[in-house]
């Protein structure tokens, strides 16, 4: 775990429009608190406040270690909320996540976080995302979707894309949803229903006049060409990562892109042009931080790509 991640600072008003209100909503949590110390409404409300101030302090300010102190004290507010009211299943969305979090570290670092009052356990982690998941909240949607992120992890993608064909008849117009759906059918290995997903989805991002997000286009025709490269469907299969290349977005994707340009030039016959593919790949993976692409890029660099997509599993 590194104690800082170098990040861009955030605009200064929207910073402090963040400070503001979670500083307020955290001492109206504390006065709740102080007046009743068994009711695990003021508890719950005291974790979340410091929750939210834990994930900015990590992921937008980039200091990790800093974050420690909050991330500790909402899993214990939390914690004690089951402990006050076991029905209370959307306060296992911080204990789940945190306990996954812990479970997942490696030897070292989870000992360090026991220490310091974490508690691990992956199954018991899965457990309560899962009863958070099942249980109407305000954070039902976060835990479904934290469910997602962990199956895909534990290559359950099944479960996963279970969960996710729930929240897009929860949110049709959701269309990320669509993209992360035949993603995970990629990862089990079913491209055919990867590319009916994703031919809906590139549908729905076509049409959509509303702004678009940075990366997105590239996203979804690296996607869908993918799954065209493993269906053997070069023709649209190339379309597609072209489409893709002339996009902007992350350097990975486009290194995912030349890999699956490398495949089809195997398939083809022609190595020299797979191999050319397969080392700007590995480089661009490798540059962006994205060793599983630079790693399946070296593979494919020390043998031809045959059509088969067993064993390539993308994460």
């Amino acid at each position: 775990m590194k104690p800082n991640v170098k990040l861009s600072a955030p605009p200064a008003e929207l910073d402090a429009v963040f400070h503001t209100n979670v500083e307020k909503a955290l001492r109206l949590a504390q006065v709740q608190l102080r007046r009743r110390p068994g009711d695990a409404d003021a508890h719950y409300d005291v974790g979340a406040a410091v929750g939210q101030l834990a994930a900015y302090t990590a992921t937008v300010e980039g200091t990790v270690m800093g974050a420690v102190s909050a991330a500790r004290r909402a899993f214990d507010e939390q914690e004690r909320v089951l402990e006050i009211d076991p029905s209370r299943k959307d306060a296992g969305l911080v204990t789940g996540s945190y306990r996954y979090a812990v479970a997942s570290l490696g030897t070292v670092m989870r000992w360090m976080a026991y220490l310091v009052g974490f508690g691990g356990g992956r199954d018991h982690a899965i457990r309560l995302l899962e009863e958070c998941a099942a249980y109407a909240s305000d954070v039902q949607t976060e835990a479904r979707l934290a469910l997602v992120l962990i199956y895909n992890r534990e290559q359950r993608y099944d479960d996963a894309s279970r969960v996710l064909m729930v929240l897009r008849e929860q949110f049709p117009k959701n269309r990320l949803l669509w993209l992360e759906s035949g993603a995970t059918d990629m990862r089990a290995g079913r491209p055919g229903v990867a590319l009916a997903v994703l031919d809906t989805g590139v549908a729905m991002f076509e049409r959509d006049t509303r702004p678009k997000a940075f990366g997105e286009a590239v996203l979804w025709y690296a996607k869908r060409g993918a799954a065209l490269v493993a269906l053997g469907k070069r023709k649209r299969a190339e379309a597609d990562l072209q489409l893709a290349l002339a996009a902007e977005g992350r350097e990975w994707v486009h290194g995912r892109c030349h890999l699956e340009l490398g495949k089809l030039a195997d398939m083809a016959g022609d190595r020299v042009a797979a191999k050319a593919a397969y080392r700007r790949a590995a480089a661009l993976c490798s540059k962006d931080r994205d060793p599983v692409g630079a790693e399946e890029a070296e593979r494919w660099l020390g043998r031809p790509y045959t059509g088969t997509i067993a064993g390539n599993r993308r994460q």
